[in-house]
């Protein structure tokens, strides 16, 4: 096995594990790029935050709006008012692109809220599983090198489907709008009818919705949204006292392809995703030494004419970042699903039958012809997705974020008294005699009858 990890293939390393024969599961995943700066890296400059938010409140967001964004915005609750001016001036072509990724998105997840059911097991025994909205949600959205108002539709939207009452959107302030978040984002709460939204950024605001600030805002039941590592790291460290959605830390994409793919459309894919921050990951995976030397021809070039040059070059040089050469289709595949991409794109011959064997990835794009940029606003799917990783075991944003299932049990006295026994004797094998006696008790009419299970 050779391991070129170190070697620069233009401006991407290349990481050859050809020839290496079967690998296991833990030795590619030691082989894979990840970045330098994950989420343990930054817990312990995360966790004295989100406590000086807990004690302090308002004085500590003030305080962090000041270091971290370099303003304190005028009201950490922006009045609707300014939200609404904001859609005032929206270009109108933007508008419309918005209007049509919010009908979008809304059809997607309207398919994805299950349905409530009952089930009979005996006549007077019914069991129903019904589906609750949590009462209160906490929408993140980045704004710190760019605007996200596509980021304001792909959480709101799964929380109205869902039926929450109540939604508040957090997004940084900026100094170059007066203190407010960015207009985009403004203008997207704005015209999706959201008013509850505040100028918070980053940590401050996974504290400011997990604790609740007096004078400020109330605590929310579940936080959900993308952001950088830092952002990641806060929502792992306030799981459990509130709801969250996933770790969707900083983006990353990984493209599985043949030699029969354009390398100028998975570069042009490459650079896409490591625009949006100089820890975003870009990942090729392919069999052909003859299209890795192509796309990274390619990347180079355009990643040196793209306006942000800068930030492009670092995500693509960083550790991070590397073209991965395999031995085959399917060792391509089983490196894919150990890597478990934020974003996938298949680029091969058949790419329909390659999705089939993905077991480990966010979100699945298949076939040239249907990019990232898609899915990151047009797609109709959630672009809120799982990275560093975490594809593994947890979904992207959705409907069922913001959905409790509930069991509910309704049992007649004959229903219950056809059990009654069965209880009584699971209950005196756990030395836990009272539970029987709460069911004989009820059931005393229909004790004594034996019933199949």
């Amino acid at each position: 096995m050779s391991v070129g990890a170190n070697r620069l293939v233009r401006m991407m390393r290349t990481i050859d594990i050809r020839g290496a024969g079967e690998l296991t599961r833990a030795e590619i995943e030691e082989l894979l790029p990840r970045a330098q700066l994950g989420v343990d890296a930054v817990l312990g400059h995360v966790g004295p935050l989100l406590e000086d938010i807990a004690t302090r409140g308002a004085a500590a967001l003030a305080d962090q709006a000041i270091r971290f964004d370099k303003v304190a915005p005028p009201e950490v609750r922006v009045p609707p008012r300014v939200a609404r001016e904001a859609l005032a001036r929206l270009d109108g072509e933007v508008r419309a692109a918005l209007e049509v990724s919010i009908e979008r998105v809304r059809r997607v997840h309207a398919a994805q809220a299950p349905p409530d059911h009952t089930v009979e097991l005996a006549p007077g025994a019914l069991v129903s599983q019904r589906w609750i909205p949590v009462r209160r949600v906490g929408l993140y959205v980045p704004g710190g090198l760019v605007a996200y108002p596509s980021s304001v539709v792909m959480n709101v939207v799964p929380a109205q489907v869902a039926g929450v009452r109540e939604l508040a959107v957090a997004s940084p302030p900026r100094p170059e709008c007066g203190g407010w978040p960015r207009p985009q984002v403004l203008a997207a709460c704005a015209l999706l009818g959201v008013e509850e939204v505040y100028a918070a950024g980053g940590v401050s605001a996974i504290g400011l919705f997990a604790y609740g600030v007096p004078g400020v805002a109330e605590k929310v039941d579940v936080v959900t949204g993308p952001g950088n590592v830092y952002v990641a790291a806060a929502k792992r460290l306030v799981m459990g006292r509130v709801g969250i959605d996933a770790e969707a830390g900083p983006t990353e994409i990984a493209v599985v392809a043949d030699a029969a793919a354009d390398p100028e459309l998975v570069a042009a894919d490459l650079v896409s995703q490591a625009e949006h921050d100089p820890l975003a990951a870009a990942v090729l995976i392919t069999d052909s030494p003859e299209l890795a030397e192509r796309v990274a021809s390619a990347v180079a070039r355009r990643a040196k004419a793209t306006r942000h040059a800068e930030r492009v070059g670092r995500a693509l040089r960083g550790r991070q970042s590397a073209i991965v050469l395999v031995d085959s289709l399917a060792a391509a595949i089983a490196v894919a699903n150990v890597y478990a991409a934020e974003h996938l794109e298949l680029q091969v011959a058949d790419a329909a039958a390659a999705a089939e064997a993905i077991h480990s990835a966010g979100a699945i794009f298949v076939g040239p012809t249907s990019p990232v940029s898609l899915g990151d606003y047009l797609a109709g799917s959630n672009h809120v997705l799982p990275t560093g990783g975490a594809a593994r075991f947890a979904s992207g944003l959705g409907v069922m974020a913001f959905l409790r299932s509930v069991q509910q049990i309704e049992y007649s006295a004959a229903a219950l008294g056809d059990v009654a026994p069965l209880i009584a004797a699971l209950a005196g094998s756990e030395d836990l005699p009272a539970h029987g006696e709460a069911a004989l008790a009820r059931a005393a009419g229909g004790a004594g009858r034996r019933v199949s299970p």
